[in-house]
């Protein structure tokens, strides 16, 4: 593979982005040196070092040839497949999924990397089938995506990682939507939708003599099921299945406007809060820091979307805007469900919030799609439309 530097290149380099991410990195070092307290590890100090290999994995990824990345998308796609694949035979299984490699000391999510395989993926297929004059997309030109999309989706669910598996359908659908797909595939997406309500509001909330007659509740896992249930009536079972969900209501309320300070969090202190050093992770924040500090956090965020969604702007090429595009979604939903979980205005689903959460996986991936923005925008002048 060939790395290169040319001198039209550097200057095209988003700087605002890299900032943003810089920027957002430190205070999760900072907010993770509160999180993991005695007696548990200082993770923040293995975060510092898969910081730094994110960034290394950044400038790397930014000196490749364009081309070679355009390239090897499709033998990426297949190689995080058979990681997939691969787990059910050599996975080692964690609260209940087997959905991590163990290498010494290091454990490996492929999901993660399987996000970025999709994305490269569907950018590849857009790219190629761009047809001029028919740029809107029906659904025969479609299904190809949804087969490229569903297919690791459902291998990422039956681990089971129902939150991955999620973030990996919003994804998809936020690169078909980018595609200028036609009115019939927006109303067929709008009734998905409307048929997602009702059957919420049938298994859930309708009132309905016993034997109960249910879509999918059935199928759901207990612990599932009681995430939907304790979402939809939050005061519900507080000593069992909603526990955790008030103690983060609790956390992120108690911070007020300024929060308690560093380090001070009770809730993170006598570690009322599940897994604080991921998933919750922002329930800490918020209550050490306060309202006003989670807000500039949220603005950290916004500038790298925003530095992401500028490179998919000036993208001269249809395969680097959909790569932008797609790597924009895959940040922007994980940010929405995380902190959407724990201030109880959406489910828990177990997933990470991108920049902040502990987690060599996580951060490396995400690292990875910047490098790819980065790369993007730096060659935005090599094309011509």
């Amino acid at each position: 593979m060939e790395l290169r530097v040319e001198r039209r290149a550097t200057a095209n380099v988003p700087w605002v982005l890299v900032v943003g991410v810089l920027l957002t990195s430190a205070v999760g070092i900072y907010n993770l040196a509160s999180a993991s307290r005695p007696p548990s590890s200082p993770v923040w100090m293995s975060q510092i070092l898969y910081l730094a290999v994110g960034i290394a994995m950044v400038i790397g990824v930014a000196l490749l040839d364009y081309k070679v990345i355009q390239r090897a998308t499709v033998p990426l796609y297949l190689l995080n497949i058979a990681a997939l694949l691969a787990l059910k035979v050599v996975g080692h299984t964690a609260k209940g999924a087997e959905s991590w490699f163990v290498i010494g000391p290091f454990r490996v999510q492929p999901a993660e990397f399987m996000k970025l395989g999709m994305v490269l993926m569907l950018a590849k297929y857009f790219h190629d089938d761009d047809r001029p004059n028919q740029p809107a997309q029906g659904f025969l030109r479609l299904i190809p995506a949804a087969v490229i999309a569903l297919f690791p989706t459902a291998l990422v669910l039956v681990q089971p990682d129902l939150g991955t598996a999620l973030m990996m359908v919003f994804t998809a659908a936020t690169i078909i939507m980018f595609s200028k797909p036609t009115w019939q595939v927006n109303a067929a997406l709008g009734v998905a939708v409307l048929l997602g309500v009702g059957v919420l509001w049938n298994d859930y909330l309708r009132e309905q003599p016993e034997p109960r007659f249910t879509v999918i509740r059935h199928k759901l896992k207990k612990h599932q099921d009681a995430r939907i249930t304790g979402w939809l009536d939050p005061m519900s079972d507080l000593k069992g299945s909603n526990y955790h969900a008030m103690q983060s209501k609790i956390a992120v309320g108690s911070g007020g406007w300024s929060g308690k300070g560093w380090k001070e969090g009770t809730q993170t202190g006598l570690r009322y809060l599940p897994e604080q050093h991921t998933d919750f992770i922002f329930s800490v924040f918020a209550e050490e820091q306060g309202f006003a500090r989670s807000l500039m956090l949220l603005a950290l965020y916004g500038v790298v979307l925003l530095g992401g969604l500028g490179v998919a702007l000036t993208a001269r090429e249809r395969y680097g805007a959909f790569v932008a595009v797609g790597i924009c979604a895959m940040i922007f939903w994980q940010v929405f469900e995380n902190i959407g979980m724990v201030t109880g205005l959406l489910p828990i689903t177990g997933i990470t919030l991108p920049l902040m959460s502990y987690g060599g996986s996580s951060m490396v991936s995400v690292m990875l799609g910047i490098g790819l923005l980065v790369n993007v925008s730096m060659r935005r002048q090599m094309f011509r439309s």
